[in-house]
């Protein structure tokens, strides 16, 4: 299983970064909503595809739904501001940027969730934080606006990672992720009638339909890799769409990554890793004291 795991993950690191990337190469030229929607209105279908004719309308049986519709909200909103941010940042920077998000869910966490978080944990998101900083440099960088925007989608993906763990054990994970993309489906339907521009081109209309089946495939295969191995194994390669992003940042937009965006990732990835590994230990003393171990 750890390989099937593995194997998901890569394909997670390719699918993401190429999302990103068709909506960075899209974003000048159609509306940010427009291009919102397609991703979800794909994602959505795709969802229905895969889990439909196993749970049929079970599918939509949840025991928390205003924890549901809160979750899809912030994560439509997450999506719809890092769409915006992309087209003025190069898209491994913004890859980098939006991994602070698992940071500031330890942050959070003794707040939201009622977790106590160690000093160990508590260094590594400020450490965490810095790298950000190299890779922004305030005052050094040609990155305004956008940067902040960034910071803003790790924001709200946080909070959805946050109401993720108080959905955990409430609802089936193929419930809660097509619940994950219905409520931005239909808020992002809204304004399509008003902005749509048709695609000027074959390719560009290829484009449009990729969308949605790269978010599709990408979260599908992601909710799959933590299905079939243990979390704290799977998660460290989340970090492998900073890579994947990189290179198609290069191979796309000929937008290579400075030394100092490559120091500043490294600080990120290091400092989400020791917070994954912090937080593996604390499970396993957790579980120690209630199974009455040593």
């Amino acid at each position: 299983m750890a390989g099937q795991a593995v194997l998901l993950m890569i394909v997670t690191a390719v699918v993401i970064p190429v999302l990103n990337a068709t909506v960075k190469y899209l974003g000048g030229r159609y509306p940010v909503a427009e291009l919102q929607w397609l991703r979800y209105a794909g994602h959505f279908l795709f969802m229905l595809v895969v889990f439909l004719p196993r749970y049929r309308w079970a599918l939509f049986r949840t025991r928390r739904p205003d924890l549901q519709a809160a979750r899809s909200v912030l994560f439509c909103a997450s999506s719809l501001i890092m769409f915006y941010a992309l087209e003025h940042t190069p898209l491994a920077t913004a890859t980098a940027i939006g991994f602070t998000a698992p940071l500031m869910v330890t942050a959070l966490a003794p707040l939201l969730l009622r977790e106590k978080v160690g000093p160990v944990r508590l260094c590594a998101v400020v450490v965490g934080f810095v790298g950000a900083l190299i890779v922004v440099r305030p005052g050094y960088s040609p990155l305004h606006w956008s940067a902040a925007l960034i910071f803003l989608s790790a924001m709200t993906s946080a909070l959805t990672q946050i109401l993720s763990r108080k959905l955990s054990g409430q609802d089936p994970s193929a419930t809660s992720s097509t619940y994950m993309v219905l409520l931005g489906f239909v808020l992002s339907s809204i304004p399509v009638p008003f902005v749509w521009v048709p695609p000027a081109d074959l390719r560009d209309a290829v484009l449009f339909l990729a969308l949605g089946t790269l978010g599709g495939v990408g979260h599908y295969c992601l909710v799959r890799a933590f299905e079939v191995a243990p979390a704290p194994f799977v998660a460290p390669f989340i970090y492998l769409q900073i890579f994947g992003a990189a290179v198609l940042s290069w191979l796309a937009f000929g937008q290579l990554p400075d030394l100092w965006t490559w120091v500043g990732s490294a600080v990120i990835i290091a400092s989400g890793i020791v917070v994954l590994l912090r937080e593996r230990r604390r499970g396993s003393t957790v579980a120690a004291q209630a199974t009455g171990d040593d």
